[in-house]
């Protein structure tokens, strides 16, 4: 079982309140070989038509060492997260959830900017002393 960032909490409670339901705290990802584990699964009920929508949520601090390495290992991870997803859950959405501090630190400068578009990273922006979704970055 993975060991949970510090600000797993805070996330979880920002999408509570945010109108999702949390299903898997964490989620089992489980193809051919490969068994990992991302820290969510939350889904809600999106539209007037009521289509479920259903998200995995990797969640990191980017707070220990490098943050060029942080940046490479949760892009790693967010990559093989989002290609076994692919494989046994293609209706699901991947997101990294960051809490705003680090958006602002970090996620601004260039070279995260084009690492996480060249990579496609949707990110999810929390404020993590409110508990409260500050953005969904596509």
């Amino acid at each position: 079982m993975p060991r949970k960032d510090r600000i797993h909490e805070a996330v979880k409670n920002a999408l509570v309140k945010d109108g999702w339901t949390i299903t898997d705290d964490p989620f089992r990802i489980l193809y051919e070989d490969a068994d990992v584990f991302a820290d969510l699964r939350v889904e809600r009920i999106q539209g007037e038509n009521g289509l479920k929508r259903a998200l995995v949520i990797e969640i990191k601090m980017f707070l220990t060492g490098s943050v060029i390495y942080n940046l490479e290992v949760a892009v790693g991870q967010y990559t093989t997260y989002r290609s076994l997803l692919k494989a046994v859950a293609p209706e699901h959405e991947l997101y990294l959830a960051i809490a705003d501090t680090v958006y602002q630190s970090q996620f601004q400068r260039k070279s995260f900017q084009l690492i996480v578009q060249d990579n496609q990273v949707a990110l999810l922006v929390v404020n993590v002393e409110d508990e409260e979704v500050v953005a969904w970055i596509d």
